[in-house]
């Protein structure tokens, strides 16, 4: 009898035992759907983490990478921003114009006219000029082109042919649709100018300003007609010193280095000399 109960308490114990190892392992098929759910997340989570910790390298070169994506679609799109803003920005002006924006002319029908510009290099650069007109055929400058060093200015005269009033037009309200466009560019340096220098570097020409004919009445005096006899007053006044040949600053030497006021002294001595000798032969 005692044995048989000694038995029954070592099973007993046994049962026990079993049970408590299987429990956390395996969930009884009697617990709730939340139990295996969360039992099932933690298995899930485990494993990410453990993937993780497996692949730290790989990983860290996928966010590398996004973060160098990012980077270079935030490089790109500030480049683009900024280009437009370049293309929005106004054209740094190399020349300054005086009249700026209008070129003056007496209305006299049937003959031509003259109108003046001072044109004057505002940039640190030697910079090319050249005019362009709507009118080739009846409208043209002096000079056409040029290149001006640093600070340095030129007055040119335009010419223009004034046609007849149409009709019953009144003379001063003839309209005239010529226009004049001042065009630069930047060279390298004192160099000779030359109109091609223009077709060579199409992408560096600026329009410096579109000028428009106003036309002024002679017989009337206006602060714009006096100003126009003025800057065409210097404009032949340059014309003229220019022609002049410069003027000597010393003896010039020619041959062997003989400078000419020397040779004639010298020739009037030895004349001279001849002289007195063929008088004391006498």
């Amino acid at each position: 009898m005692a044995v048989e109960d000694g038995k029954a308490a070592r099973a007993k114990a046994e049962g026990k035992a079993w049970g408590f190892c299987r429990f956390p392992f395996f969930g009884s098929g009697s617990g709730s759907g939340g139990g295996s759910a969360s039992s099932s997340t933690t298995n899930s989570s485990t494993a990410l983490s453990l993937t993780h910790r497996r692949h730290p390298r790989s990983s860290g070169r996928s966010q590398v990478g996004q973060r160098e994506g990012a980077a270079s679609r935030r490089s790109s799109g500030a480049g683009s921003v900024s280009s437009v803003a370049r293309s929005l920005l106004p054209t740094r002006r190399r020349l300054r114009l005086d009249p700026s924006t209008k070129l003056y002319f007496p209305y006299e029908p049937g003959k031509q006219v003259r109108s003046a510009v001072r044109i004057k290099n505002t940039s640190k650069s030697h910079v090319a000029f050249k005019f362009q007109t709507t009118a080739p055929k009846s409208c043209f400058m002096r000079p056409p082109g040029g290149i001006l060093s640093p600070g340095e200015s030129i007055i040119a005269t335009v010419f223009k042919f004034v046609e007849q009033p149409e009709n019953n037009e009144k003379p001063m309200e003839q309209k005239c649709n010529v226009k004049f466009k001042i065009i630069s560019l930047k060279v390298n340096g004192p160099t000779e100018y030359i109109p091609e220098l223009f077709d060579e570097q199409k992408d560096q020409v600026a329009v410096e300003q579109i000028l428009q004919v106003v036309f002024l009445d002679p017989e009337r005096p206006c602060s714009q007609m006096d100003k126009l006899k003025r800057q065409l007053a210097e404009a032949e006044a340059a014309i003229e010193a220019r022609k002049k040949p410069p003027e000597d600053s010393g003896p010039r030497i020619i041959g062997e280095g003989l400078v000419i006021d020397e040779w004639k002294e010298r020739r009037e001595r030895y004349l001279a000399r001849q002289q007195v000798g063929g008088v004391d032969s006498v």
